[in-house]
C-alpha cells in the first residue's frame, strides 16, 4: 500500500505544481488589483478628477454611498456609480 500512495502523490505533483503557479500569476495579482481599486473608490473627495470606464473625464462633486455626482463641464452634472469610476487622474496627469 506504501508504494501506491507514493505513486498517487507522484502523479498528482504536477497538479499541485500547476495550481501553484495559476494561484501566484493570476488570481494573487488580480485580487490585488480590485483591492487597489476599492481603496481608490473609498478615497474619493470632492474635487478629484477622474475617469470613468467609459472614458469620460470628469470632476467629483459630491460622494455619495453608492453613487458620486460629477461635472462633466460647466453645465452638466451627472450621477455615476461608483463601479464605473476606472481609475482616479493624479495631479501631474492633466494633459487630456
Amino acid at each position: 500500500m506504501g508504494a501506491e500512495q507514493g505513486s498517487m502523490i507522484g502523479s498528482f505533483l504536477p497538479l499541485i505544481i500547476l495550481f501553484a503557479i495559476f494561484y501566484f500569476l493570476i488570481i494573487r495579482p488580480q485580487q490585488k488589483q480590485v483591492k487597489a481599486h476599492k481603496e481608490m473608490l473609498t478615497s474619493l473627495e470632492k474635487g478629484d478628477k477622474i475617469i470613468t470606464s467609459g472614458g469620460l473625464i470628469a470632476t467629483i462633486i459630491k460622494v455619495e454611498e453608492d453613487f458620486i455626482k460629477i461635472k462633466l463641464n460647466d453645465d452638466t452634472v451627472v450621477k455615476l456609480d461608483k463601479a464605473y469610476v476606472a481609475k482616479k487622474v493624479e495631479t501631474g496627469n492633466e494633459n487630456a
